[in-house]
This record gives structure tokens, sequence and C-alpha cells, in this order.
């Protein structure tokens, strides 16, 4: 029999509310004018989506955007939850999608490593034979002793994806993998994820890159509007999109 799917998504839909005015008086005005029931209004980001990831699929969500991309990638990684459908994940679940997600600005970096390996699923001792890796990755040995408050952004980028790297995922997911810091960071990103495609990881990568995409992933889905209109070679879906 075939392996069961690491990642099985089914029929998923995610809605979310859009405002309209963002201040007490624009919600005035537009009440007292007629239009309190246009205040806000239900907008569906995904709608319908089923599809499903094998171990060591790489995998590359296009589309342009709002077509639904990052709030796929949100939902097999745990920060969101389905409204309906199914969203099944197995295996430890790494990657840079939230910026920010289990990381404590009073705290840090060295106290942030081992908060952020906790919570993706590291006991202490796996966080502290990896911890000298990840600081050597992260290139701010200079910093880790401060608190990730007085990051600059490319600090603390560099420290979230150092973490992620190392934490041995079954499936790693990335939201715009070359956001990462500067040039030298991005292209020691990319290698890095090769590795991990190397080692057999699944990986779920969305990217505007499309270059990019094409040379690191094997399958692309294309997204329009919340809907799955492709699932392809990474090849036919880039030339779809382009």
């Amino acid at each position: 029999m075939d392996a069961a799917p690491i990642i099985k998504i089914e029929n998923v839909t995610k809605e979310f509310e859009r405002r309209h005015v963002h201040t007490m008086k624009e919600t005035l005005v537009w009440s007292l004018t007629g239009r309190r029931d246009q205040i806000t209004e239900r907008f569906r980001a995904l709608d319908d989506v089923t599809l499903t990831v094998n171990e060591g699929d790489t995998m590359a969500l296009l589309g342009f955007n709002g077509s639904g991309k990052s709030t796929l990638l949100k939902l097999i990684s745990g920060v969101l939850r389905e409204d309906a459908g199914y969203v099944g994940v197995r295996g430890r679940v790494a990657g840079l999608i939230e910026v920010g997600a289990g990381f404590h600005p009073d705290l840090t970096g060295k106290e942030n490593i081992f908060l952020n390996g906790a919570i993706l699923g590291m006991t202490k001792a796996q966080i502290e034979n990896a911890y000298d890796d990840i600081v050597r990755f992260s290139e701010i040995e200079y910093a880790i002793d401060s608190e990730v408050k007085t990051y600059s952004s490319g600090m603390f980028l560099r420290l979230a994806f150092a973490v992620a790297v190392h934490t041995d995922p079954d499936i790693f997911l990335v939201d715009e993998i070359l956001a990462v810091g500067d040039e030298p960071f991005q292209r020691k990103c990319l290698k890095r994820v090769r590795q991990l495609k190397e080692e057999g990881k699944s990986l779920v990568i969305v990217s505007h890159d499309l270059d990019m995409i094409a040379d690191l992933c094997d399958r692309g889905i294309v997204l329009e509007k919340g809907r799955k209109v492709l699932d392809t070679t990474v090849r036919e879906a880039v030339d779809y999109l382009r």
C-alpha cells in the first residue's frame, strides 16, 4: 500500500472579515449615512481546496497577491484554523511563516532559541546539542545575549530561520524565503533548504521568485482567488502563471 500523505487538505474553506472603516469617526459617519451594514464584509480567502503532500514532496504554492497562498501555509502550520473542511499533518512542522510567532521580545536571543525550539517540539537536550550550530548559522553571536526587542528586522529573521532549519523538521514551510537578510545570507538559506530536500524532507514554499521556485521545487499548485486551479509539475505551473 502507498504511504499515507504527510499533509492532507480536504475541502478546506477559510474566511476573514474585512473592515472598510478604521476610526470611530468613520464608523459614526457610515452609521449615520445608512451604511452600517457595509462597515465590515466577509471574504473567502480559501474556497473548497483539496490536495495532498507526500513524504519528500517539494511543492510550490503559486498565485498572485490575494490568491490564498499564505493563508494555506498558515493552516498547514497550525497558525490558523480552517472554518470548514479538514487539515491533517503528520510529523514535525517548522519554517518561516509568521515572523515573531514563538519569540518573546523581552527575552534574549539565547532564551528565545530554547523557547522557540520547545514550541517546535524539540527537547531541552536536542536544543542544547543544536545551540552552537543555530547561533553560528544566524551569524549574530555578538547579540545572542541581548533582548530580541533590540534586534533589527534582519537579525530577527536570521535567528528565526536558524532555529527553524535546525529542528530536524519532517515538513518545512517557507513564505518568501528571499526576504531573509542580505544576499549572502539568502544564499546560505537556500543552500540549507536544498539540503533538507536532499534529506527527503517535505517542502512547501511560497515565493514570487519563479526562477528560484522552478529550480527548487518539483510540483506546483496554482491558486486563484482562493481556489485551486492547477496541480502539476512546477515548470507547467510557472509557465501557466507567467
